[in-house]
């Protein structure tokens, strides 16, 4: 790769190119604990874990899970939120040499299956009220031969220890469940207590060995797995610590409120703190503002990666003036467009700067980001990062490269790509060809380098920062008797973003309400991917090859809110 025209807009300190470190995941967790043992690693309300407390408990569950039969060839699924357990299980899995696979805690009993048999997952960490709900009637159609159970309650020190069970087993819908010992149900604390720390694997781990299968949808509705390995993690956090520059490795406190199963929380809010030694503060519910005002004020952030509502809301907040969240220095925001207002809002509040920037999970996640410190353009995800090399190419022919100024579709290079969709070699030669990453999205660059994206060549729908594929959402509906025929769209949202709109045609001879439509779709998809509007047609637009004219429908909607 050469000199590019954005190189001259990198902040003082930070190299065009980096000599990157060959280091594992497991590594960075590793040199943490030897030179910053005594850093907090993890705040969970009152747990505290050091690092050296983080690593000897890794450590355990590393022996504890090779005793259930995990080899570098298995494929371990967590379930989990944002808890103590969900970094123990991450790093222990890895250590083994062994691939996560993060599954969403809102799946459905469909959405579980199809992913864990795509995977082959033999072992599943997963939450206790998950286990009872959700996948104990299932288990024989999962292919699971071990479950170990977290609880949220079980890292908590007295005396909330001992009260929380008791307050989220009465929540709506429960939080903690009583689950019962059985053949290949084992409790994950009392595995990591009765491990002795003698017996620590030992495992070759290669930069270019599978670290993660991390799942993402597509435009045929059916969710795959992009093949991440360490070195693509590894790097790309390296490559965020040299755009975020820590002065102090070892001081820095990290709000962990994005979800770790999403590939942004997971390599920038989870795995550059470990790099750094910063102690992340964990949330699991990123809905609660309230509690991540608390959080920020209590343990005095100073790092906070998030998404457009998070800032959005902590904005409009009525009890803002009740914390202090001054010690927040830098932000960086993803997965949907920063509005100016949010932005300039929320930095006058805090004194912090937000860097926008963009990622695809198929990029482990991070391509660009605005400088920080630097020249800033508002509505740009910025520039390339360090390593990194983009084009913009003729929609309909992909060998023409286009000039700044003109819309095609971006092109990415860089360490940080995947090595492909797992089991699907057409799809993987679709978007991987001559060592670009077509991503699908329609950008454009001006004569500096800056990035701007345009629209989305995928129907791609993101709903409060999450990934919505409308063709998932309409086979769902479309499976219902009284459908015909769905299209699926994203509305603008100030809240979220977007929201999920879907227009029915009905089978002759059927009546069904909204309502009715939306409370079906519920028992089947994730709660952000159920339509919040549904309309009915009495016919979809379509093309002459009779293919749904998806964006026609936008342009309407958006007729509407002018």
């Amino acid at each position: 790769m050469h000199e590019r025209v954005w190189h001259k807009f990198y902040v003082e300190g930070v190299e065009n190119f980096i000599d990157f470190e060959d280091r594992t995941l497991p590594d960075f967790l590793n040199l943490a604990a030897s030179q910053h043992g005594d850093s907090t690693a993890i705040i969970f309300r009152n747990c505290h874990l050091t690092y050296r407390e983080l690593k000897n408990d890794v450590d355990r569950m590393a022996i504890a899970l090779a005793g259930l039969g995990v080899t570098s060839n298995s494929k371990v699924a967590i379930q989990l939120p944002n808890l103590p357990q969900t970094v123990i299980a991450y790093y222990a899995i890895l250590s083994l040499g062994a691939q996560v696979v993060m599954t969403n805690p809102l799946y459905t009993e469909r959405e579980i299956e199809h992913q864990w048999k795509d995977a082959g997952c033999s072992v599943a960490i997963v939450m206790d009220f998950l286990y009872e709900s959700r996948l104990k009637n299932i288990r024989d159609r999962l292919g699971i031969d071990h479950y170990v159970i977290a609880s949220i309650s079980e890292y908590l020190r007295f005396p909330l220890n001992l009260l929380a069970p008791f307050k989220l087993r009465r929540m709506n819908p429960p939080l903690a469940a009583r689950v019962s010992p059985g053949k290949g149900v084992h409790f994950m604390k009392a595995l990591i207590r009765s491990t002795s720390i003698t017996d620590t694997p030992n495992t070759t781990i290669g930069m270019d060995d599978t670290a993660v299968l991390q799942y993402t949808g597509g435009t045929t509705g059916v969710a795959k797995a992009a093949i991440l390995t360490h070195r693509n993690l590894s790097y790309n956090v390296q490559q965020v610590s040299a755009w975020f520059t820590v002065p102090e490795p070892g001081h820095e406190v990290m709000l962990a409120a994005l979800p770790f199963f999403h590939v942004f929380g997971m390599n920038v809010a989870m795995n550059f703190s470990v790099k750094e030694a910063a102690a992340m503060v964990l949330m699991p519910n990123p809905r609660d503002i309230e509690e991540m005002m608390k959080n920020i004020s209590k343990h005095r952030v100073t790092l906070f990666p998030g998404v457009p509502a998070m800032f959005n809301a902590i904005n409009n907040s009525r009890n803002i003036d009740q914390f202090d969240l001054t010690s927040v220095k830098s932000c960086f925001s993803g997965s949907a467009p920063l509005p100016t207002d949010v932005m300039e809002k929320f930095e006058k509040l805090t004194g912090s700067s937000i860097a926008e920037g963009f990622g695809l999970t198929e990029t482990s996640p991070v391509t660009h980001c605005n400088p920080l410190g630097g020249q800033r353009k508002i509505g740009s995800i910025g520039v390339p990062m360090p390593n990194t090399d983009q084009k913009i190419v003729d929609l309909e022919d992909s060998s023409v490269t286009l000039p700044p100024n003109k819309e095609g579709e971006l092109l990415i290079a860089g360490p940080q790509v995947m090595q492909g969709y797992w089991g699907r070699p057409e799809e993987t030669a679709d978007v991987l060809k001559d060592g670009w990453l077509h991503t699908g999205d329609i950008a454009f660059t001006d004569h500096d380098g800056y990035t701007f994206i345009a629209g989305r060549k995928k129907d791609l729908i993101i709903a409060g920062g999450y990934n919505v594929y409308p063709d998932e959402v309409d086979a769902v509906l479309m499976a219902h008797p009284a459908v015909q025929e769905s299209a699926t769209i994203g509305i603008p949202d100030e809240r979220r973003g977007e929201n999920v709109k879907s227009f029915i045609v009905l089978a002759e001879g059927h009546t069904i309400t909204p309502a009715e439509l939306i409370a079906y779709s519920r028992e089947q998809l994730a709660p952000y991917k159920i339509p919040r509007l549904i309309e009915f047609l009495d016919e979809l637009p379509k093309s002459t090859v009779l293919k749904v004219l998806r964006r026609e429908l936008r342009d309407r909607e958006l007729e509407k809110h002018r």
